[in-house]
């Protein structure tokens, strides 16, 4: 189980860095809002700080902890660009992206 945990936490940093590098708008008006469980926080916290530093500030990233199930109903309504999960999306919230058009 262990072992699952660390390669969701990966994944998820690898996403966090693909999504944030791959942006056209300019970095001086670009915020990127991540928001999720709180058991991944921690490493997203980390990474959110590092790539703000990388990018000398022009970039902001906010974090917030509402849980893995409030990270989806907001990624699903469109209010934060990454959602932060300890467990796979349920079907249940990617029907609800998916009538978003997300």
């Amino acid at each position: 189980m262990l072992k699952i945990h660390r390669l969701t936490l990966v994944a998820s940093a690898a996403a966090f860095a693909v999504a944030l590098g791959a942006s056209a708008v300019p970095a001086h008006a670009q915020t990127v809002k991540i928001d999720g469980s709180s058991t991944v926080f921690p490493i997203t916290e980390a990474v959110a700080e590092d790539f703000q530093k990388s990018k000398k500030g022009k970039i902001r990233v906010t974090v917030g902890i509402s849980g893995t199930g409030g990270g989806f109903k907001k990624f699903c309504r469109g209010e934060i660009d990454i959602s932060d999960a300890s467990r796979p999306i349920l079907k249940k919230a990617m029907d609800e992206c998916k009538k978003n058009g997300i």
